[in-house]
């Protein structure tokens, strides 16, 4: 079976979202998910994300995220599929979703904030991947 190149990366385009956008995007238009395990998500993660474990999607996502809202799922960064096998869960139940490439991880090298129990901090961002501006 022959792919088509240009028809394979327009579509990757259109199911994932960069660190920078999620950051840029409308307040409101975008429920954000974690989707890592508790220990995970106790250790840091995005101010405002759902925290929904892959396994719990099927179960939980009608509950915890709008029918008819645009979902962004991560997991750690790029040596993680656990975004990738979250969007499909999602996908499989209908919701419009996106995977945000590089995770956390690339989240917090962008020096944005993370959330944990003893409240925000961010780090300063590295240099060698940061799009933020300053």
């Amino acid at each position: 079976m022959s792919v088509d190149p240009a028809a394979y990366f327009r579509a990757k385009l259109e199911l994932e979202i960069d660190v920078m956008d999620v950051v840029g995007a409308e307040p409101g238009s975008l429920v954000v998910v974690d989707t890592r395990r508790q220990s995970s998500w106790d250790h840091g993660h995005i101010p405002g994300a759902v925290h929904l474990p892959t396994a719990q999607i099927p179960e939980l996502a009608g509950r915890l995220v709008p029918p008819g809202s645009q979902v962004v799922v991560y997991s750690w960064g790029p040596g993680c599929n656990g975004s990738t096998f979250a969007a499909l869960a999602f996908a499989e139940l209908g919701y419009s979703v996106k995977e945000m490439i590089g995770g956390i991880e690339y989240w917090i090298r962008n020096g944005l904030p993370v959330e944990t129990a003893a409240g925000l901090r961010a780090e300063y961002p590295d240099p060698l991947v940061t799009a933020h501006a300053g």
